[in-house]
């Protein structure tokens, strides 16, 4: 494929002077912890062209989606196939660069490697002034620039909220990464790796059966494939058995697939009622079995994903507000949005 293609050519001409790479058409599968860049739709493959092209210029990258679409692994990806791969790939936030000698302590740290700026339009004024000069300063072990946001950046410009001067030294080469609703065709394929990644054993991963790959595809994914992600994992533990169930599915998502239901009761009841009731239906799933060892924190996993990232959004990701919210110490805080993979930026939440 083109991305493996691309890495056999650079170890083959590692110590020659940089070239574009060749502009080809097939699908990216990076062999990583994160997100997979895994598609076979036109909408992926427009932007693996884009990415190969850009891949060996010292271009900025401006990368540009929805929350959990894949942006900061396109920016990784780029870095790994590139000549600067055997460098550091350092992420910045505003708070690395909130002193007078935070630039110079960034650039110490990435030396001459990849700079990634996440959610730029979230950085305060005073922090992109620094940015614009630390762009401007030359140097023979300056970084390549990368940002991302989820923001629309023409308003966030238009309101003041990002230098324009920044912006247009960014935006060297721009990417849109797709939200998982614009390539819906991807859903089987990435659904089957996050399967097979979780699968704990030596046994064969489970499948989705048709009836709940149709579910998958009718979902509308506001999460992107970071959603799509974590329901594989919840349901490659729920059970033993080979295939997943569309009921499976449907209790997983919510059933969550065509128009709002009208209020029920169960809309209404308390919430130990209503862990009890889906509780009762997950063992009713397993039938005559158990369901598979760890359920207790499993359980508790699932209760405290969505209580962290409602409280975060609640208090505008301030981790001491949230704490405080919680009724639980800050570094506990930290160490279960680690855990449970929240990532968090100031003002805003992202899944």
């Amino acid at each position: 494929d083109l991305m493996k293609r691309t890495a056999r050519a650079l170890e083959q001409r590692a110590t020659l002077s940089r070239k574009p790479i060749a502009d080809d058409s097939a699908e990216i599968d990076a062999e990583r912890d994160d997100l997979p860049m895994i598609g076979r739709t036109p909408v992926m493959q427009a932007l693996y062209r884009t990415v190969a092209r850009v891949i060996n210029t010292d271009l900025p990258v401006l990368i540009w989606g929805e929350s959990g679409s894949g942006k900061s692994l396109i920016a990784r990806a780029i870095h790994d196939f590139s000549d600067r791969r055997s460098l550091p790939f350092v992420t910045v936030t505003d708070a690395d660069l909130s002193d007078i000698e935070g630039p110079s302590r960034v650039l110490a740290r990435v030396r001459g490697g990849t700079l990634m700026i996440d959610e730029i339009a979230d950085f305060p004024q005073e922090i992109q002034a620094r940015l614009v000069r630390m762009m401007d300063a030359p140097g023979e072990d300056a970084p390549r620039f990368m940002a991302t946001s989820q923001n629309d950046l023409d308003a966030a410009m238009q309101d003041g909220k990002l230098r324009r001067d920044l912006y247009y030294r960014l935006s060297g080469a721009t990417l849109e990464v797709p939200a998982l609703r614009d390539r819906v065709d991807d859903i089987p394929l990435l659904a089957d790796h996050f399967l097979a990644r979780a699968n704990p054993g030596p046994a064969s991963p489970r499948k989705l059966s048709d009836k709940a790959a149709q579910i998958l595809l009718k979902f509308p994914w506001p999460g992107n494939v970071r959603q799509l992600e974590h329901a594989m994992r919840q349901l490659a533990l729920a059970s033993q058995a080979a295939e997943i169930t569309a009921s499976e599915a449907e209790l997983l998502l919510g059933a969550q697939t065509g128009p709002a239901p009208m209020q029920t009761e169960a809309d209404t009841e308390r919430l130990g009622a209503s862990v009890e009731r889906h509780l009762q239906r997950y063992f009713d799933l397993h039938g005559s079995m158990l369901p598979p060892p760890g359920l207790y924190a499993r359980i508790l996993r699932e209760v405290e994903l969505p209580m962290i990232e409602i409280a975060l959004a609640a208090t505008a990701g301030n981790q001491a507000k949230c704490a405080a919210l919680l009724g639980i110490n800050r570094n506990t805080l930290r160490k279960k949005i680690t855990d449970l993979d929240i990532e968090v930026t100031r003002g805003r939440k992202m899944m």
